[in-house]
């Protein structure tokens, strides 16, 4: 009985409470309850930069690979694959790592204070254009999709067409692309998709290792679809003739050997050697001229970045850390000292984030990689194909 009571007063105070409040919803949008006008977001209503889907530096999102609705000068593209690295594998979840590292790259407003500009402010049009669906499988179906699924967009009308703007630059126009990895091996069919737009190009590879190591060296290739994998992918690309001979470069190389012959071999493969160690003695200015004085200023060229190229202590969530790498500070310097060079595309790989801490190193350092990149390819501004390739 008095259960019975307590109950019956508890449902009259709160009928009362309803009776008397009020029960209008909140009308909306309601811009200044639910957005934020901070720098990072353009002055324009968005979320806060910790909130929200993550897209690389918030930049606007579609899919690029569904609809070829939206055009634009460069687009962020993930190809998540990971099943030709030799060691750790991971970096399938490096698209989305990345991205989550980039959230707070325009907090502030995203100007570059070295390069002096702000990529996400400019005419050029940067679009996130999501990932490359890639099967984890099948390494050979996989690397054919990564190369289809970037030729798709690389092959597009851009946003910014050089002829229509009256830039002084004569014939075609593309997008650039920039690649969220996935391991190494994935730069083989991205080199096979812009051959077909720029013929051979200049590369410049940042690493601890080599990469072009025959595949009876790196792991014994008992099968063709073996002898494609993260360690070997610049050999076959050698072979296949989509490097510019003798204008490659690796930069912060610091791997053991099976022996000599491993330089020999990349030697043949048309690339110099900056080793890790060299910042020793002749500093990143000396790093960065021998890297612009072999590749030049009027070649295309294609950039590709191992994240351990940083020291473990910078990033340790990577496929196969190596002691001994640059700072991510010296490496922010190097590239921005090559600010002018026709970049004509770019990939991030061996991002791992299983391994990182839970501070974000490793991500975050990829991002910021890759806005350093992205300030001087819209810094460049449109590139034409046959002005490139007449250089």
């Amino acid at each position: 009985m008095f259960r019975t009571l307590s109950m019956l007063a508890l449902v009259a105070v709160v009928s009362a409470h309803l009776d008397h409040g009020d029960q209008t919803p909140i009308a909306g949008p309601l811009g200044g309850l639910w957005y934020n006008t901070l720098p990072g977001d353009g002055g324009k209503q968005a979320d806060s930069v910790f909130s929200g889907i993550s897209t690389f530096g918030r930049l606007p999102y579609f899919p690029c690979l569904a609809s070829d609705q939206e055009s634009f000068d460069i687009a962020f593209l993930g190809a998540p694959f990971d099943t030709g690295t030799s060691y750790r594998p991971g970096a399938r979840f490096g698209p989305s790592g990345i991205r989550q590292g980039s959230r707070r790259l325009n907090l502030y407003g995203g100007y570059n204070v070295p390069l002096a500009a702000n990529p996400f402010t400019s005419d050029i049009k940067v679009l996130d254009c999501g990932d490359i669906p890639v099967t984890s499988y099948d390494n050979t179906w996989a690397i054919q999709q990564v190369e289809e699924g970037h030729n798709s967009l690389l092959m597009r009308k851009p946003h910014t067409d050089a002829y229509e703007k009256g830039i002084s630059l004569a014939g075609r126009t593309l997008p650039r692309i920039i690649t969220l990895g996935g391991d190494h091996t994935i730069t083989l069919p991205l080199l096979r998709s812009i051959n077909k737009a720029y013929g051979p190009v200049t590369v410049i590879h940042f690493d601890s290792h080599l990469d072009t190591w025959k595949p009876k060296v790196f792991g014994g290739a008992p099968s063709s679809v073996a002898a494609i994998n993260h360690g070997t992918y610049f050999y076959h690309a050698a072979q296949e003739g989509l490097l510019r001979n003798d204008t490659n470069i690796h930069a912060g190389i610091r791997t053991t050997l099976s022996g000599l012959s491993d330089y020999e071999n990349d030697g043949y493969c048309g690339f110099e050697i900056v080793e890790a160690r060299e910042i020793d003695t002749i500093g990143t200015a000396g790093i960065i001229k021998k890297i612009r004085d072999r590749v030049g200023t009027v070649n295309p060229v294609y950039i590709s970045i191992d994240i351990d190229t940083l020291d473990p202590a910078f990033a340790p969530a990577t496929g196969t850390p190596e002691t001994g790498g640059w700072s991510t500070r010296e490496l922010r310097t190097i590239l921005r000292g090559l600010d002018g060079i026709n970049f004509i595309g770019a990939d991030i790989v061996e991002v791992a984030p299983a391994y990182d801490t839970n501070a974000e190193l490793s991500t975050m350092a990829a991002a910021d990689v890759l806005y350093e990149i992205l300030t001087m390819m819209v810094k460049k501004g449109p590139l034409s194909v046959e002005s490139l390739n007449k250089s």
